[in-house]
Parts: C-alpha cells; structure tokens; sequence
C-alpha cells in the first residue's frame, strides 16, 4: 500500500526535483496534492511552477492549492539570487493548464488531515512551514492525526546559509518552525548536513541530461541554472540538491546516516534568529523530537534518482 503524502512546497528548482521523484514513485508513494507557500519565490510564482511541475511528470490530476504569501509574523525573503525571477529559471516550460484549486491550502491541509485516519498521512514540506503551522494553529486536533513530517529545513554542523547561524526554510519563517518542532507531530527533519553530501557534480547532472525525457531535460536545465550559485558560493565540485532527500526518506531510508535528538527554534534574538538548536550530543535533558538526518550514500542517491527520473515522461 502506498504511503500517502502531501507535498507543501516553495518550487524553486530542487523542490520541482523532489516533487518529480515522488510522482515517478507511485508504489511507495501516493501523492494527495501539492500546497504551496511563498519562500524562494513570491506565492504567485510558487503556484504556478507547481502546477508546471505536475504536467510535467505527466499528473494534470494532481490537484495544487495555493497556501500562505508572507510568513506569520515577519515580511517575505526570497531567493531569487539563487532560484531566478521565476524560481524555475532554466527550462523553458509551458504555462500550465490545469486550474489552480479555489480552495485555500491551509483549509485544505485542515480538512483533509481532519477527515483521514491516524496516522494516514505524512506531510513532506519542501519550504518554510507557514502553512503547517497555520493549521496546527487553526485545528490543534489535527496533530495526532498526522503521521510524520518531513521536512527540508535546519542544519547544525554546517551551520546557516543565508545568515552565519539560519538556514533558508527555517529563517524565512521561525514562528513556524517553532509551531511544528513543538506540536508533538514526529519529525524527520532534512538539513543542510545531509543535503550538502547530496552534490550534483556534472557526471551526476550528466547522467540526468543523457535520459533524453522531458523530465530529465528539464532536470538537467533547472540544476544547470542553479548550480552556479551554490558552485561559486562553496567551491565544491557539485551543488547541494537540498529538497529531493525529503522524499529519498521515504523512499530509502537505509541510505540515510540518522539519530534521535532535540532541536529547537531560535526565534527571539536578532543574532541567530532561525537557528535550529540541535542537541546532537544529548548534552540537555530535552525530549527527543526529531529524527535529525546526518549523512547519506551519495551515489546510490544518485542512481536512484537518475533511475526514477527515467521513468517519467
């Protein structure tokens, strides 16, 4: 039986990446829908690229909902130094045909988590996590319901990458993540210190650009573009492809290096606002709260995906 999943997203080329795997893994996984919040780009642009990113995989019936435009309590910051104008700069995709839903996406996560069964459904946040947070705000009795969350966000070892202490998702909006590691909701949390051994080198990107499918067509362009950040950023030999490893868990979660351990939000001083405070040596008598993912098989990551990518359109 597939695990079902819904995807909120700020897409953003590694979070289209991420959504694409997951649509070319139907025996696992059952994509309910895609929510998206404003992150790397502004909403109207997140909303858009979702729904360029269904059709892509070949899923028009994956309904996309537009969630939260600015974070709970501060104004937006964007990525658009990393992502492009568009946030999926690189490929040239069509405009999408399938209507956005009318719906608003924290009402939707509200009622749909409301309506399952425990324990049914897992959410997989790609971005911030402001409307996660909207709706354990809005309908607290949804928390036992949800199975796990996933999410991209945080980093401890490797410290921030838009400020010296924050990472992106969980700078942008602290509040949020503050909401979610305190809900009680299991979380497997995705930082930048298993997504920085996640590098597309360009025998990697290669590979992707040699499937000869749309897909990997449009792969390979968008991590084209948005490598060059990341390659002059760091120096390395490859770019962090960040949001993919949320879905390689549930996928493969042999693959993954991991440990139980505490992590809070910093969330009142000007300093090191959304840091994620993690408790990796268990020096504190904090409850466990996280599944804090540390290291991961790069290569077989990346032949794994290559291998699903094929396997769309």
């Amino acid at each position: 039986m597939p695990r079902k999943i819904i995807i909120d997203t700020d897409p953003g080329q590694d979070d289209a990446v991420a959504i694409l795997l997951a649509l070319a893994s139907p025996a696992e996984l059952e994509v309910l829908s895609v929510v998206t919040v404003a992150g790397n780009v502004p909403l109207a642009h997140t909303s858009v690229n979702g729904r360029k990113i269904v059709e892509l995989a070949g899923r028009p019936d994956i309904p996309v909902y537009a969630g939260c435009e600015r974070p709970m309590r501060r104004h937006l910051i964007t990525a658009e130094h990393v992502h492009g104008k568009t946030g999926l700069d690189g490929p040239e995709l069509p405009e999408p045909t399938i209507p956005l839903q009318a719906q608003h996406g924290v009402d939707y996560l509200v009622d749909t988590i409301r309506a399952s069964e425990p324990g049914e459904i897992t959410l997989c946040t790609l971005g911030p996590l402001t409307n996660v947070a909207m709706a354990l705000i809005k309908a607290p009795e949804i928390a036992p319901k949800i199975r796990e969350i996933v999410m991209m966000g945080g980093a401890y070892f490797e410290v921030g990458n838009i400020t010296p202490a924050a990472e992106f998702n969980t700078y942008v909006d602290a509040e949020a993540a503050d909401v979610v590691l305190r809900s009680g909701v299991p979380v497997t949390m995705a930082p930048l210190d298993v997504t920085h051994r996640a590098l597309c080198n360009d025998i990697r990107l290669e590979r992707i650009r040699a499937l000869g499918n749309k897909a990997g067509n449009a792969v390979a362009a968008m991590l084209g573009f948005s490598e060059r950040f990341d390659l002059k950023k760091y120096g390395w030999d490859g770019a962090p492809l960040h949001d993919p490893c949320v879905i390689a868990w549930l996928l493969w979660p042999e693959i993954f290096v991991h440990r139980k351990i505490n992590v809070t939000m910093e969330i009142s001083s000007p300093l090191t606002y959304g840091m994620t405070v993690a408790d990796w040596w268990h020096v504190t008598d904090r409850p466990h709260n996280v599944t804090f993912l540390r290291d991961l098989d790069s290569d077989l990551f990346y032949e794994r995906l290559t291998a699903r990518l094929a396997t769309l359109p």
